[in-house]
């Protein structure tokens, strides 16, 4: 958090100093309302609000809040977990707290680079974690990501995938975790992504998160070539560019169906304006950052940076720059190469 605060006023002095007439007050992965009591507490190292806060998702069957919270309560106890060894002494079997030590434990080792013998130990005691779940979708997708690090086997991988999918059908979470799982254990298995992803978002419900997968799938295959290197060159593998345009149409739909400044679609507007860049969408990005409003989110940015916060107000003015109309006087029209976002550059 420190860091974060660090690097956005950084930003802002940066920004301000050569655009004094933009606004750059941005926040880099803002919890939403029910959320930022949660973390408040936890920084002064009480556990209750954020316990009260994932009982509800469980009891609520809010399983896309609960993933997403979890996350967060995970990550900040990477750095200050206080709270979390409160929780666990004040009740040892609490789900959530165990969920949360689950994720915080994967997130930990997948650093290391002993990622895969420390995952496979950890393994088994997540999966229990899971079953001991009931119809709690989350846990499996900590399962998954483990599985994935571990470098399991595709069988081991799909018997921990049918298991999620029973519990809900359309969990974003486990989802990804699958994507993910498909693009490394075939970085050019483009196609295959695509359909693993289209089929989900078909069979979705139109409120779903899940139909946002494809777009996640096209951001795999803008950022991985068949050698599983980055695509530096940000080209479209071939054959695919309408299918990518496909699923950015269909993020752009979902979120119009969010109110613009939305801290939940934060993370959606984000990974579309990267992979509208990527595609040459230049206008779809403007607008997609418009509608993001202040919400900065570390991924996608933090692929190729750490600093996503300065990534993302670098390509915030060269979108800006792109769209502006040439100065008056200026005597020619603007290059049309002049200021715009190159693919390579994401």
């Amino acid at each position: 958090m420190l860091r974060a605060f660090l690097r956005t006023a950084a930003a802002r002095a940066r920004a301000r100093s050569t655009r004094p007439d933009q606004d750059d007050d941005v926040l880099l992965d803002a919890p939403d309302d029910r959320l930022a009591p949660a973390l408040l507490a936890a920084a002064r190292g009480e556990h209750t609000p954020a316990a009260d806060l994932l009982a509800g998702t469980r009891e609520r069957a809010e399983w896309e809040h609960r993933d997403r919270y979890t996350t967060r309560l995970a990550a900040f106890s990477r750095s200050r977990s206080a709270w979390l060894d409160a929780w666990h002494i004040t009740d040892p079997q609490d789900p959530d707290a165990l969920l949360v030590a689950a994720r915080l434990a994967v997130s930990r080792h997948w650093d290391s680079p002993d990622r895969a013998l420390l995952l496979r130990q950890i393994v088994p005691a997540v999966t229990a974690a899971a079953e001991a779940a009931g119809p709690d979708p989350v846990p499996w997708r900590t399962a998954l990501d483990a599985a994935r690090g571990a470098g399991a086997g595709h069988a081991e991988f799909e018997r921990l995938w049918e298991q999620a999918v029973r519990r809900s059908p359309h969990h974003y979470g486990c989802h990804v975790a699958a994507l993910e799982y498909l693009a490394a254990a075939s970085p050019g298995a483009h196609r295959e992504c695509l359909d693993f992803a289209e089929t989900a978002a078909q069979d979705a419900p139109e409120d779903a998160l899940v139909r946002a997968l494809p777009l996640r799938a096209a951001f795999t295959c803008l950022t991985t070539t068949d050698d599983g290197g980055d695509n530096a060159d940000g080209v479209p593998p071939q054959g695919l560019r309408a299918r990518l345009d496909a699923a950015a149409d269909r993020a752009i739909a979902l979120s119009a169906a969010h109110p613009a400044a939305d801290p939940w679609a934060a993370e959606l507007r984000n990974l579309l304006v990267y992979v509208l860049l990527r595609l040459g969408r230049h206008a779809d990005a403007a607008e997609q950052l418009r509608l993001t409003g202040p919400y900065v989110t570390s991924f996608p940015w933090d692929r190729e940076t750490d600093d996503p916060l300065g990534r993302f107000l670098g390509v915030r003015a060269e979108v800006q720059a792109a769209a502006a109309p040439p100065a008056a006087g200026s005597g020619h029209p603007r290059s049309g190469r002049g200021g715009r976002v190159r693919p390579g550059d994401h």
